[in-house]
């Protein structure tokens, strides 16, 4: 059995231990999730007290007969596996409440032995591959509560579904449904509908009957209008229409006062729905993509609002309503026609995330940097103007942790970069850059640094010492130090090359300042007089030195 199986014991205090096999038998928690295993360790099968296993994301191929030793078991994960069939001993887990077979190649006959676990409460069945759901499990399983069914090939669910009276939560999203499932309007329980991805092309009017409704997800679909009795669903306080084909919302929809977030991108809207604006509790809101020029002036109601989507959009300058939303967070402004953003924009003071992507700026928006509280700043320009200089003003973003500004014409980026103490991503892709300046090696919080895509020669001698930097491309230069064939080999190589390089030049200059120092020594005078070109017929010092002793030495066979 694997040392890295991990074993608690029910007790307010949670031990790990690293072989169960030094557990007691009053183990209930077992995790031998992402060990590679191809079977089950027959050792987990002594834990007869085990209520808790999760096997997941490994190579099983079966599961053994020892499994119906386990008949305290409550939660059995085994999704990412390669499981094609279920022995019937899995039948016999009578406390079952939830299992999770996910992923895993089943073929849909041995999924009958589902249908035993009359105590099962969630069934999770992603991606199996699944054209149809067994009846018998729509019949036999009464206390259902979640039913997992996302990735497969369904296009219509059993009759026999209603039958599933206690169902709050089904996900059926990226299946083949082209008509809404009419049986879900009876089950009077349901909090969540997830059906995006299909091709329904209407919504029932009875969806109505669903006043517990929490979310309903029906984004990519082919809806061209909706239901006037959405409204009944009460509860509803999540609803994605994204990427449908809506041009209005129903009025009666006003009536939803527990709204707190509603996706609309992608539809063909061409101006905001003025019941939006009435939607007062909203904290997420998805307008992108939906034609607009402007935003309504009462816009500046939706003061709770965190997330405001309005990229690829028409919109040729920043609503000043926006500013007006002071506990926004997330603002998306990409793809626009946006040239200058308003002096308000720093009332944002709990923005941390900006898109200014793809617009049309003819410099570096300024009021930017206002924003003391900014984490993440888009601003890369793959269409419209480009932008040819970051300003110094820069490091007034103390808070920045991701800069994105690729697709531009920089030549040099601000030698103040190197005094953000928390950037961890900086993309400087398909620029002009030909140098980066070497203050970069200051900024210690950098784990990316993204540069392929630019004229850059040589890297600062001491880059190696940003010791968190995990990513740093430098495909597309025409690179010389380090030469392209280490730059292609990878940071270690990099470091290896820059560290060797910079301890060559340590040692010649060493060896240049050890020469300096002896020519001295040795009388030849400063080391400056001797940089001096030389006149003709001139001699050194040492020269005039020893011709002077010469002149006042007795001459051979002279007397003194």
């Amino acid at each position: 059995m694997s040392k890295d199986i991990k074993s608690v014991e029910h007790s307010p205090k949670i031990h790990q231990r690293n072989d169960p096999q030094h557990v007691n038998d009053r183990t209930f928690f077992i995790d031998a999730s992402n060990q590679s295993l191809t079977a089950i360790p027959l050792e987990i099968f002594t834990f007869t007290e085990l209520e808790e296993l999760h096997l997941e994301n490994n190579q099983i191929e079966e599961i053994p007969q020892e499994i119906q030793r386990l008949k305290n078991i409550r939660v059995l994960y085994l999704d990412k596996n390669n499981l094609r069939s279920l022995c019937p001993a899995l039948g016999l887990l009578s406390s079952l409440e939830r299992l999770d077979l996910s992923y895993n190649p089943i073929f849909s006959s041995s999924l009958l032995i589902v249908s035993f676990l009359h105590a099962l409460r969630e069934l999770r069945l992603y991606q199996t591959d699944l054209k149809e759901i067994p009846v018998v499990i729509c019949k036999n399983l009464h206390h259902l509560e979640l039913l997992g069914l996302t990735g497969n090939h369904l296009k219509c669910l059993p009759k026999e579904i209603v039958n599933q009276t206690k169902l709050r939560e089904i996900y059926l999203k990226r299946n083949q449904f082209e008509v809404f499932p009419q049986e879900l309007c009876v089950l009077y329980n349901l909090e969540i509908i997830d059906l995006d991805e299909n091709k329904i092309g209407a919504i029932p009017e009875e969806i109505g009957h669903l006043t517990g409704l929490q979310k309903f997800y029906v984004a990519s679909n082919n809806l061209p209008v909706l239901p006037a009795s959405l409204c009944h669903c009460s509860q509803l306080s999540v609803l994605d229409l994204s990427h449908n084909l809506l041009h209005s919302i129903p009025k009666s929809l006003t009536e939803l006062r527990k709204m707190m977030e509603i996706g609309l991108s992608g539809n063909r809207l061409e101006k905001v729905p003025y019941l939006i604006c009435r939607w007062t509790s909203l904290h997420l809101l998805y307008l992108g993509n939906t034609g607009l020029h402007r935003l309504r002036g009462c816009f500046r109601r939706l003061v709770n609002l965190r997330f405001l989507d309005l990229s690829q959009n028409h919109l040729d300058h920043c609503p000043l309503q926006i500013c007006a939303l002071k506990n926004l967070e997330v603002l998306g402004l990409d793809d626009n026609k946006i040239g200058q953003l308003p002096s308000e924009l720093g009332s944002l003071s709990k923005l941390k995330i900006l898109g200014l992507t793809g617009n049309e700026f003819l410099s570096f928006p300024e009021e930017v940097l206002s924003l003391a509280s900014l984490e993440k700043l888009y601003i890369g320009q793959d269409q419209g103007f480009k932008l040819t200089y970051v300003p110094e003003h820069i490091r007034k973003l103390q808070s920045l942790k991701e800069l994105y500004i690729e697709n531009n014409h920089l030549e040099y980026l601000p030698v103040s970069l190197g005094s953000m103490p928390n950037l961890e991503v900086l993309d400087c892709r398909h620029n002009l850059l030909k140098q980066l300046p070497d203050a970069i090696c200051q900024a210690q919080a950098l784990k990316e640094l993204l540069l392929e895509d630019n004229l850059l020669t040589h890297l600062p001698e001491n880059l190696d010492s940003l010791l968190n930097l995990k990513v740093l491309t430098l495909m597309d230069n025409p690179m010389e130090e380090p030469p392209k064939e280490v730059c292609a080999e990878g940071n270690e190589v990099i470091w290896k090359y820059l560290k060797e390089n910079r301890n060559r030049n340590i040692m010649a200059t060493k060896i240049q300042a050890w020469w300096r120092g002896t020519m001295v020594r040795k009388g030849f005078g400063k080391f400056g007089e001797l940089l001096k070109p030389r006149k003709k017929g001139k001699t050194s010092p040492k020269d005039k030195k020893g011709k002077k002793d010469v002149k006042g030495k007795p001459g051979k066979g002279k007397k003194k």
